[in-house]
């Protein structure tokens, strides 16, 4: 008889997800790596090869994406064994090293990681038979693929480098509350920074080296004197939330628009928030969300304090087994943060 702990609804904790891994609905081209495995998601590993598309595309009810990949669509194949560039301005397909044998009780998410989504670097988990991106049907069984487009920096790409992860759900989404994000522009410290600015045209990005760049070469700040700024088109900013955020144990988070019709920018591109972000007891204390914001059709003035996002609260089926930044993290603690890949 299954454990009562195993049949509660909600977002699955690390000790359920090593046993979907266990169970082979969870498999892998190479043995899962015990690093991959967060207090309510999993990070998902790059193939060995890259399609550079014509197009980003989905494949539809009952089509498998490997069916679609076509002398239309494709432009050419790249070998990614020894590293190879993704260059900006393209869109690239990449088959994941994990794919899944889901029970029909379970369905999955995915969602850029916080490091990807900082390095403006756009990611889209697909499945076979998929009609949206990044949601996975419960009782899936199939291949997943990453749709990649760098945005501003191009990156260097190999086997094995997580850009994405994902999540699985026991039952519907269940959104417990919501807490409102806004943007801090007042400055904190001396120099006076509230935020980065992508420099374009700048080097390229080792995705292997973390703190193997120096931040300047690759973004100036932004200052706000008088506690606003103004996004320019097109371009891309890293930005700080004015509150704090803390994601209880038994629960876990992700960013969410606030208001589509605001449509003069885009808040963020990263957005799951595990349990323990944030939390005195995990090292958390203060922390706060990091925003990749991105300017669209006008120039836009943005103010501090003004509302840019929401964060929708999810139960967990049972509290994990260890919360995030207790076994090390990047961002645990973090104010205004660069992606782990910079150094000031």
């Amino acid at each position: 008889m299954e454990k009562e702990s195993q049949t509660q609804s909600g977002i699955l904790p690390k000790q359920e997800i090593d046993q979907l891994i266990v169970s082979e609905n969870i498999n892998a081209d190479t043995p899962i790596e015990s690093g991959q495995i967060q207090p309510a998601s999993l990070d998902l590993r790059l193939g060995h090869i890259a399609y550079r598309l014509r197009a980003s595309f989905l494949p539809g009810a009952k089509r498998k994406i490997s069916d679609c990949l076509t002398d239309d669509l494709v432009m050419h194949k790249i070998d990614l064994s020894k590293g190879a560039v993704l260059e900006t301005g393209c869109v690239y397909l990449v088959p994941l090293q994990e794919s899944l044998n889901l029970p029909e009780h379970l369905s999955a998410r995915a969602n850029p990681k916080s490091s990807t989504g900082r390095l403006d670097v756009f990611t889209r988990v697909i499945s076979d038979g998929a009609e949206q991106f990044e949601s996975i049907e419960s009782g899936y069984t199939g291949p997943l693929y990453v749709e990649i487009a760098p945005r501003t920096f191009s990156v260097l790409a190999r086997p094995g480098d997580k850009l994405v992860q994902i999540r699985f759900r026991r039952g519907p989404q269940n959104v417990l509350s919501t807490q409102t994000v806004s943007i801090d522009l007042n400055a904190s410290d001396s120099d006076g920074i509230v935020g980065w600015r992508a420099r374009r045209h700048s080097g390229l990005v080792d995705l292997m080296k973390i703190a193997g760049h120096r931040a300047n070469d690759y973004w100036q700040p932004v200052r706000a004197p008088e506690g606003w700024i103004i996004l320019d088109p097109d371009e891309f900013y890293i930005l700080a939330s004015n509150e704090a955020v803390q994601i209880p144990i038994d629960q876990a988070a992700e960013m969410a628009p606030i208001a589509p019709e605001i449509g003069e920018f885009r808040a963020h591109y990263a957005g799951f928030f595990d349990p323990g972000f944030g939390l005195r007891e995990a090292g958390g204390a203060g922390s706060r969300a990091v925003l990749e914001v991105r300017g669209r059709d006008v120039p836009f003035m943005l103010r501090h304090g003004q509302a840019v996002a929401k964060l929708e609260f999810e139960p967990l089926s049972e509290t994990p087994d260890h919360l995030y930044g207790t076994h090390g993290s990047h961002y645990q603690a973090q104010g205004l943060r660069l992606s782990k890949h910079f150094k000031l």
